[in-house]
């Protein structure tokens, strides 16, 4: 477990053990839940197919692709819930391929009217 307080910033790193010079890597998804075994039930998206649903969620640039380095503040569920967990999906793209879901960045939901509203 790692402590913190409220609000306080939360600093994350991923890193790609690979030798390939040509891989870049993009955290896509980030999901806290009280529950280790649920991120669906009670969930809070920190990030969502690459898009900040979080305000104080930020990147910072890292000279090698093979980081991914962001952080956004601490926070709790409810009282009731003393521990927060999280989920990450991260994408490992070809360096340079800039169809790639690394590059294209923020892909926002697209909603779906009902035909009767």
């Amino acid at each position: 477990p790692y402590y913190v307080d409220l609000n306080q910033n939360l600093y994350l790193q991923a890193y790609l053990h690979s030798s390939d010079p040509n891989l870049i890597v993009f955290v896509d998804t980030c999901v806290a839940s009280p529950d280790p075994r649920d991120f669906n039930t009670v969930a809070y998206d920190i990030i969502k197919n690459g898009c900040a649903r979080d305000s104080s969620y930020a990147t910072y640039y890292c000279p090698s692709s093979h980081f991914a380095r962001f952080k956004f503040n601490a926070f709790e569920f409810i009282s009731r819930y003393p521990s927060v967990y999280l989920r990450c999906e991260l994408r490992v793209c070809r360096l340079g391929d800039y169809s790639s879901r690394c590059y294209r960045g923020c892909a926002g939901s697209k909603f779906k009217r009902d035909a009767s509203s």
